[in-house]
């Protein structure tokens, strides 16, 4: 199936994430699509964000099933959509919602280092995915507003974070405990035991998100170096033989370990945006090009199977992998943890990049 035909099968057929309420799975759609219809102008993808999102969104810029005071970092995300659903919109809802999910970081609780915990119910905690769930929006809305700074937080939470995570191998770990409380938590430095793939695809399109917002200048001169040394490490994880990326990214030879969909597109996804907006060094672009482009072409060319019904499908994304406790289990973080959580398909996590990803190889050929 041609993968336009898919994202329009899918974007018909998909119901909330959570039955109803705003939520960042519902984000990663919405950002799909509202890139799908800047690489090619075609209304049917703003028709489709427009349809699902204006349900959630009440007049008075109340979103459906919210609450800030959950402090979950993870609810800012969809916040991102609200800025192209504003753009030709009469509509003041838009700009009211994306003024409470600021309302919500204004007050959001924080480590002493600055960086915003990843919800009240992981306190003292830093996870790579709250990098991607909180910052672009942060960034965008300040952009929007002339907060300066906003920015400025924004870029200090990065540099802090990438510092509290960094591995010796290049990579980052997937979480941080400021208070070492947690059992996942290193007792001297906090972080977590393993570099998760899909951890590192939400960070990598944190960065490359935020950067192709903000300005080449001082401000953002060690993002961009930071951004550019992340990318080479990645494009060097490449798995030869599929053109893939591990769900246990630093470790291909662990028993168990696999070739993951939703981490896969989004190196895809970040490979292709730096590399057509000029983020990475020159000398290194048309391999970040070839090197994202050959992950999303793998990605379409195995990973949309149909299944029984001939309903055709992303497969092998990971469906949730988080740290401490969750439903009754604990999630210790180990790399063998991140083998054991169940393998879906079409799930949004991985539907949404997809849309990302091939939207950026559009805009790059045109």
């Amino acid at each position: 199936m041609n993968p336009t035909e898919y994202f329009d099968e899918f974007a018909k057929r998909y119901n909330h994430y959570k039955g109803g309420s705003w939520c960042y799975e519902d984000g990663c759609v919405y950002r799909g699509l509202s890139l799908l219809f800047d690489a090619t102008g075609e209304t049917r993808w703003k028709a489709h964000l427009h349809r699902l999102a204006d349900q959630q969104i009440a007049a008075d810029g109340a979103l459906s099933g919210y609450d800030p005071q959950e402090y979950n970092i993870d609810n800012i995300l969809a916040g991102r959509a609200l800025f192209p659903l504003a753009e030709g919109a009469d509509d003041v809802r838009y700009r009211l919602a994306a003024d409470r999910l600021a309302g919500q970081l204004e007050t959001h609780p924080r480590i002493p280092a600055g960086n915003y915990w990843h919800k009240k119910r992981y306190p003292h905690q830093v996870w790579l995915d709250g990098l991607y769930m909180g910052l672009p929006f942060q960034i965008e809305y300040a952009t929007m507003t002339g907060r300066k700074d906003l920015i400025a937080d924004a870029l200090q939470q990065f540099s802090t974070a990438l510092a509290l995570t960094a591995t010796t191998r290049g990579l980052y770990v997937h979480g941080y405990d400021d208070s070492r409380q947690q059992r996942w938590a290193d007792p001297v430095t906090g972080k977590s035991p393993a570099v998760w793939g899909r951890a590192v695809g939400w960070l990598a399109m944190a960065v490359v998100d935020a950067l192709a917002t903000l300005p080449v200048d001082q401000a953002t001169a060690s993002l961009r170096q930071r951004a550019r040394l992340l990318l080479k490490e990645i494009m060097a994880r490449q798995a030869a033989s599929s053109g893939l990326w591990y769900q246990v990214l630093d470790a291909p030879d662990l028993k168990g370990n696999y070739l993951e969909s939703s981490a896969s597109v989004m190196f895809a996804y970040s490979l292709l945006r730096a590399a057509r907006l000029g983020l990475v060094e020159a000398d290194t672009a048309a391999g970040a090009a070839a090197a994202g482009q050959r992950a999303l072409d793998a990605l379409l060319n195995t990973r949309l199977v149909a299944d029984a019904k001939g309903t055709t499908r992303f497969t092998t994304i990971v469906h949730v992998a988080g740290l401490g406790g969750f439903e009754g289990s604990y999630r210790d973080g180990s790399p063998s943890y991140y083998l054991t959580e169940p393998i879906v398909s079409d799930d949004a996590k991985g539907v949404g990049p997809l849309m990302m990803a091939y939207a950026e190889s559009l805009m790059a050929a045109s």
